[in-house]
C-alpha cells in the first residue's frame, strides 16, 4: 500500500509539472485555444500585479492574446517549483498548488531575424489546480510579478 500511494504521488507531482509547463508554453506558443483547455470550466486567472486583468480563462486567455501581440518573442521560465498536495480543508487527494518563481524574457522581434531582448521581468506565480475526469486542471492562476524592467532593446546577449 505504501509503494502504491508513493507512487500516485510521484504521479501527481509529475502531472502537474506538466500543467505548469503546459501553461508556459500555451501562453509562449500564442495558442489561446490550448490555454483554455488547461482550466476547470470555472477557472480564474489574476495578471493584475503585472498591468493585467482578473477573470475567468476565456477573458484573461483575450487579454493575453492583445498583450502578447506586442512582444512576439517570449518566453516564460518556471523555476523552484514547489508542489502542494491536498490543499483544501477535507481534501481527498484531488486538490494541488504549485508555487513557481519565474523570469520571462520578451522581444518584439527583429526584421533581420536577430531577436533583441526589449522586457525583462520576473516573479512568482500561484497555480491552484484540481483533479477531474480529464486529469489536473487548473482552477486559478494568480501572477505575482516583483520585477519588471525595459531593456531599450538591448541585444539579447547583453547582461547588466
Amino acid at each position: 500500500m505504501t509503494q502504491r500511494m508513493e507512487f500516485a504521488t510521484v504521479r501527481d507531482r509529475m502531472e502537474l509539472d506538466g500543467l505548469v509547463t503546459d501553461y508556459a508554453a500555451a501562453v509562449d506558443d500564442g495558442d489561446w485555444a490550448a490555454y483554455r483547455r488547461l482550466f476547470t470550466p470555472d477557472g480564474r486567472a489574476d495578471h493584475r500585479t503585472a498591468g493585467g486583468v482578473e477573470g475567468d480563462a476565456q477573458a484573461v486567455a483575450g487579454w493575453l492574446a492583445e498583450r502578447c501581440a506586442e512582444f512576439p518573442v517570449r518566453q516564460h521560465l518556471f523555476v523552484n517549483r514547489r508542489v502542494l498536495l491536498g490543499t483544501w480543508e477535507r481534501d481527498t487527494g484531488d486538490t494541488a498548488e504549485v508555487r513557481t518563481d519565474y523570469v520571462s524574457p520578451a522581444s518584439r522581434g527583429g526584421g533581420d531575424g536577430a531577436a533583441m531582448l526589449d522586457l525583462l521581468s520576473g516573479g512568482r506565480c500561484v497555480f491552484t489546480a484540481l483533479r477531474t475526469p480529464d486529469g489536473w486542471r487548473l482552477s486559478r492562476v494568480v501572477v505575482r510579478e516583483k520585477w519588471r524592467r525595459p531593456t531599450g532593446g538591448r541585444p539579447v546577449g547583453v547582461i547588466d
